[in-house]
């Protein structure tokens, strides 16, 4: 399959702001064999990475697919309390594709939902299948659990996290399961995971490759943008960062980036529902904001400063401590904290003194991080 070109000259924002709904409504009546697969489609296929499938899409370890048409069907079948989404968003574009000419016919299989506090390990993935044999390797960025957070932090003192080796089994293990071109791409975490995925692939492997899509995704340390695998690659990698983006700037990037309008601010740019389209493109702007380049250089800095054992030390202080709140997810943390105070203050106390000037020292030097880039700034 071949992807739609599209023009690299800067472009400016609408008046009406237009998102992938909308390109939905404009172009989900046209079949991908009418209109090849473009970046706005990519992102779509990326987000459809959000939505459990659990009895729905066919497991790793089971043959067989389901239609993204079918795969709505049984998903709205469900009580509502059965549904689980991230957002109210990612139930309204599951909804939209199924009744798409252009989406509601690709199959859907290989469903991967992986969750461990053990390994601090949260990975997700499910495989699009084209009618031209072509396959898409869509994989789920950080959910809002403390593991999947914890895992993103990890990748700051870790070469390789558990979701990235997972990963990689799963485009090796699906790429021998179909015989087309491949196709990989995620939003978040999962971008990077497409990255890493396919920059650790075999060499037979990558050849088959046809592009990877990483839709603000974190990038990685210095030693593996320089790797023999990852070279091989980067002339199929599409990154995108909106234009205040926070995510997709941590640790390093390959240069050849695309800056995107997004319609939020701030780290809600983050937000996939929010970047702006026209067509088959997304809107583009010359380059990232100052306030993105200040946070950036701000977090380089401070992670420069500290050595991995450092890094490492102080995020798992953090997680320990977040975790004497018995929250699971993001939304729950303010509630659990109040509801378990005593609990969450023992653990402070339990903290050794060592560790306390650690967590003071190193936030100190966040402080420091944000002073020197404010001053280089100005």
């Amino acid at each position: 399959m071949k992807i739609e070109g599209y023009c690299l000259s800067t472009q400016r924002s609408s008046p009406m702001s237009t998102n992938i709904f909308d390109y939905l409504a404009w172009r989900g009546d046209l079949s991908f064999q009418e209109c090849r697969i473009n970046e706005v489609d990519s992102l779509i296929l990326s987000c459809l990475s959000y939505i459990r499938f659990p009895g729905i899409v066919p497991g790793i370890s089971e043959s067989g697919s389901v239609t993204i048409k079918e795969a709505s069907d049984a998903f709205f079948s469900q009580d509502r309390e059965n549904r689980r989404t991230r957002t109210k968003e990612d139930e309204r574009l599951l909804r939209m594709l199924g009744e798409s000419r252009r989406f509601g016919p690709l199959r859907l299989s290989r469903y991967a939902d992986r969750l461990s506090r053990e390994q601090e390990k949260q990975f997700s993935a499910v495989t699009i299948l084209f009618e031209d044999h072509s396959a898409f390797f869509a994989f789920r960025g950080a959910d809002s659990t403390l593991v999947g957070w914890k895992e993103d932090f990890n990748m700051a003192f870790m070469p390789v996290i558990p979701a990235q080796k997972e990963a990689l089994e799963y485009l090796i293990r699906g790429a021998e399961q179909t015989g087309g071109p491949l196709l990989c791409g995620g939003h978040s975490k999962g971008g990077n995971l497409a990255v890493f995925a396919t920059s650790a692939c075999p060499k037979a492997m990558q050849r088959r490759i046809q592009t990877v899509y990483n839709h603000d995704g974190p990038g990685f340390e210095k030693e593996m943008l320089k790797s023999e695998g990852y070279l091989s690659v980067s002339d199929r990698i599409h990154t995108f960062l909106p234009q205040s983006s926070v995510v997709g700037m941590l640790l390093d990037h390959e240069d050849d980036y695309t800056v995107i309008h997004s319609t939020q601010t701030g780290l809600l740019q983050h937000d996939p529902y929010s970047w702006e389209v026209m067509g088959p493109e997304f809107i583009r702007v010359k380059s990232v904001s100052t306030s993105s380049e200040f946070i950036d250089r701000t977090l380089k800095n401070w992670l420069s400063g500290l050595s991995s054992s450092e890094r490492k030390d102080f995020f798992n202080s953090l997680y320990q401590i977040f975790s004497a709140t018995d929250a699971e997810t993001l939304q729950d943390l303010p509630v659990c904290w109040i509801k378990n105070f005593r609990k969450v203050s023992k653990r402070l106390l339990d903290v050794s003194p060592e560790n306390r000037r650690m967590l003071h020292r190193t936030f100190f030097r966040l402080l420091d991080a944000g002073k020197e880039a404010l001053l280089k700034e100005l």
